[in-house]
C-alpha cells in the first residue's frame, strides 16, 4: 500500500506533559514514526499543497497562532515547551490577548498538549501527508492509501487543539475529497479515544458522516464528547454515529460495534472512506484498556475492506512503541486483503 510521510514530522518533539497531576515524558514521541517506518519499508514524501486546505477546515486566526506560539512563548521570556494552565470553561469568545498564556487557554483544552519548536512544522506536514495521499486516491489510481501522519489529529477541532493532536489531518482530506468531487464521505474513527475534533467540524454538516468506535467518555478522554446520544445537530442530524465501550473491551464485543457502523457508513452511501485508524486499542497499550491482539487489528481491516470503498487511512493514536509498527502492518494487511 502506498505510504505517505514526511521525515520533518519528526521534529515535534515535547519534553513532557503534564498527565493525572504528573509531569511524564512525552508519549506522542518520534518513536512512534520509526516503529511504523522499520514494517513499512519505503513511504513517498508528500506535496506541499499549501495552506488552503488546511485554512478549509480551521480557522485563519487558530492556524496563524499554531505558526506563531512557541516564537512567542520564547518572546516572553520562557524556555523550553509552551504548555497552558488556565482554560475558559465559560465564556469562549473571540478576543485579542497579547500574553501567550492566554493564547494557549483560548485555543486548548488540556495540559497534556505541548507545542514546542518543531510543531507547527510537522503539523504541517502531518496535513500534506494525508493530502497527498488523498490525492494518490483521486489522480494516481491507487484504491487505498496510507498516510502515516504525525502529530495526530482527530481531537484538533476547527480553532482548537488537545490530546497530541493540532491540525486535524482526517478532516482536511474530507474537505479536500469533497472539493475534488470525491463525496459524500464517511470518517470511520477506530481509535481507542473519541475524535472529537472530527465530531465538532462535522456536526451540522450533511454531507460527512462520522462514526466512532472509542473508550466510553464516562471514564475516558475526552470526557465531554462521544456519547452514544451525539448524532450531530441541524443539517447533519443522523450523520454522527458514536459507540463508547468499556474498559476491557475484546474483539467479540468490537467487531459487533464495527459491524454497526459500517453499516451505517453503507446506508449513508458513502463513495469515499477516511479511516482514523489509532493502535492503541491493542491491548498493551499503556495509555489504553481495551484488550484487542495484533491479529484482531487484522481483522479490522478485513471487515473495512469489505465495504469496497476508496479508502484513505489517516495515522491517529497508539503507544505500545515495540508493537506498533506491528499493529499498524497487521491492520493494512487486512485492508488489502492479505
Amino acid at each position: 500500500m502506498l505510504t505517505v510521510y514526511s521525515p520533518r514530522q519528526n521534529a515535534h518533539d515535547p519534553l513532557r506533559e503534564l498527565n493525572n497531576g504528573e509531569w511524564m515524558a512525552y508519549a506522542e514521541s518520534p518513536a512512534r514514526l520509526e516503529s511504523v517506518l522499520a514494517q513499512m519499508g519505503e513511504a513517498t514524501a508528500p506535496v506541499d499543497n499549501g495552506l488552503a486546505a488546511i485554512l478549509a477546515v480551521h480557522d485563519p486566526a487558530y492556524v496563524a497562532f499554531l505558526e506563531s506560539a512557541h516564537q512567542e512563548w520564547l518572546a516572553q521570556g520562557r524556555s523550553g515547551d509552551a504548555i497552558g494552565y488556565a482554560f475558559p470553561i465559560c465564556g469562549r469568545r473571540p478576543l485579542t490577548h497579547d500574553r501567550i498564556d492566554a493564547k494557549l487557554g483560548q485555543f486548548g483544552f488540556d495540559a497534556a498538549t505541548p507545542i514546542a519548536a518543531g510543531t507547527w512544522g510537522s503539523a504541517y506536514w502531518s496535513a500534506q501527508s494525508a493530502l497527498s495521499a488523498l490525492a494518490a486516491l483521486a489522480e494516481g489510481g491507487e484504491s487505498q492509501a496510507f498516510a502515516l501522519c504525525r502529530p495526530p489529529g482527530h481531537h484538533a477541532g476547527a480553532d482548537y487543539f488537545g490530546g497530541y493532536c493540532y491540525l486535524n489531518n482526517a478532516a482536511i482530506a474530507a474537505r479536500a475529497a469533497e472539493a475534488r468531487g470525491l463525496g459524500p464521505v464517511a470518517v470511520l474513527d477506530v481509535d481507542y479515544h473519541h475524535g472529537n475534533g472530527t465530531q465538532d467540524i462535522f456536526y451540522e454538516d450533511a454531507g460527512v458522516f462520522f462514526a466512532s468506535i472509542h473508550a466510553d467518555p464516562r471514564t475516558d478522554y475526552p470526557y465531554y464528547w462521544g456519547h452514544a446520544d451525539e448524532r450531530g445537530a441541524g443539517a447533519g442530524e443522523g450523520t454522527t454515529f458514536n459507540q463508547p465501550l468499556p474498559r476491557g473491551t475484546g474483539w467479540a464485543q468490537y467487531e459487533a460495534a464495527l459491524g454497526k457502523a459500517l453499516e451505517a457508513i453503507a446506508g449513508f452511501g458513502a463513495r469515499l472512506l477516511i479511516v482514523s485508524y489509532g493502535a492503541d486499542t491493542f491491548a498493551g497499550d499503556p495509555i489504553s484498556h481495551f484488550a484487542l491482539t495484533t491479529e484482531d487489528m487484522h481483522r479490522i481491516g478485513a471487515r473495512i475492506a469489505a465495504l469496497a470503498l476508496p479508502t484513505l487511512v489517516v495515522m491517529e493514536g497508539g503507544y505500545h512503541i515495540a508493537a506498533l509498527g506491528r499493529n499498524v502492518a497487521a491492520f493494512l494487511s487486512g485492508l488489502e486483503g492479505g
